[in-house]
């Protein structure tokens, strides 16, 4: 019988962190269990730094609230943790025995998990050494398999739809293209959905390598048609039908956490290019991380408490190693083993690799066909 459970927020923040926490917690409470809150994600489980937030100050009214109250941790592997000693050395080291050894003694009977591809790696290899474990799905790519959506990305697509409507006035205004880089490393579900919504008139995304001279083209047919501005929303994973993509080393992260380069710069790139191509000007905006921060949306404050509740539901119904996922619109559940894909490796390289099993836009998805449709290039 569940009488105590801890929660923990890993990878990148999001809106909607918060209302997940809250949910959990507030089932919990309904039920007469205890719940706490790992400090800074897996960084927190290896050092058993912990909070109760059942009753907790801390833990009130934080619905409409950015960010995570009980932060998180990034590029953290516990089964490959960087160890900085007195001496200035550094090690990576496999802290997961102590990691299931710290939850036991606390006397957790499950721990959820919040986050992405690589959070779920984690959990799923901590999983089969003796911890129980439930995973929310979040991240702002929406990418995380086996569920139609994450928490945090409507407020993303919807960060992006505002800033395309500001784009708008200013390309009209000055005859310009307006191109927007917004976050998506493998998959564009946050170009395209906010392309439709806002109005874009070009889309690149990582799943269809594009050719400039096509949208070129289709901007100056819109020239043509005496419109002599254009918006373009960019993915920042977008690569280029010769394969090139915009990335960098990131810093203090090592190859065995698996995404060990940053996307970034492919919008200005395409500014560039575009305007030569075109003989309009161009700009480029990096919207970055705005898309992160901020009060979540009506739309991820349901979706997170909605997924938080049926986690603790699970919970009850001691139903562990899986994710809490919605299928079909409805809620529901797979083991984590499918979410991982190929990964199967205890402690092998996290998210993001070749064996990864992220969730891309297919060609026949109804946002592909709808984009067409209406007259988006795609860049193809």
């Amino acid at each position: 019988m569940i009488k105590k459970v801890a929660i923990l927020a890993n990878g990148g923040d999001v809106a909607g962190f918060n209302a997940v926490i809250r949910a959990i917690m507030r089932s919990a409470q309904t039920h007469g269990i205890e719940c706490y809150g790992y400090i800074d994600g897996y960084k927190g489980l290896v050092e058993n730094n912990y909070i109760r937030l059942d009753g907790n100050p801390i833990a009130s009214g934080i619905i409409a609230k950015g960010g995570s109250i009980i932060g998180s941790s990034t590029n953290t592997i516990v089964f490959h943790y960087k160890v900085e000693h007195e001496d200035g050395s550094v090690t990576y080291e496999d802290l997961s025995d102590l990691c299931v050894k710290n939850v036991k003694e606390a006397g957790f009977d499950c721990v959820f998990t919040l986050g992405g591809d690589s959070t779920q790696k984690s959990a799923r290899d901590l999983y089969l050494k003796g911890i129980n474990v439930i995973g929310v799905p979040k991240t702002i790519d929406n990418d995380v398999a086996c569920t139609e959506i994450t928490f945090g990305y409507n407020t993303a697509v919807s960060v992006a739809t505002d800033a395309l409507d500001r784009l708008h006035t200013t390309a009209e205004t000055h005859h310009r293209i307006m191109v927007l880089e917004v976050m998506g490393r493998f998959a564009g579900w946050i170009a395209l959905e906010s392309a439709i919504s806002g109005g874009a008139d070009v889309v690149l995304i990582p799943e269809i390598p594009f050719d400039l001279t096509k949208a070129a083209e289709s901007i100056r047919k819109r020239q043509a048609r005496g419109k002599n501005f254009s918006v373009v929303v960019v993915s920042e994973g977008a690569v280029s039908k010769n394969g090139e993509s915009e990335n960098f080393k990131a810093e203090g992260v090592d190859s065995k956490s698996g995404i060990n380069v940053k996307f970034g710069g492919i919008g200005v790139k395409v500014a560039k290019e575009l305007q030569e191509l075109t003989g309009l000007e161009a700009r480029c905006t990096v919207l970055g991380y705005m898309q992160r921060g901020g009060t979540p949306t009506a739309y991820d404050r349901v979706l997170s408490t909605k997924y938080g509740a049926k986690a603790m539901e699970y919970a009850m119904e001691e139903k562990f190693g899986i994710l809490t996922v919605i299928k079909d619109g409805k809620l529901s559940s797979v083991p984590l083993e499918e979410v991982i894909g190929n990964n199967k490796e205890i402690g092998a390289v996290q998210g993001g690799t070749d064996t990864s099993n992220v969730r891309l836009v297919t060609m026949d998805n109804e946002l592909i066909k709808t984009a067409r449709n209406i007259g988006i290039c795609l860049g193809d």
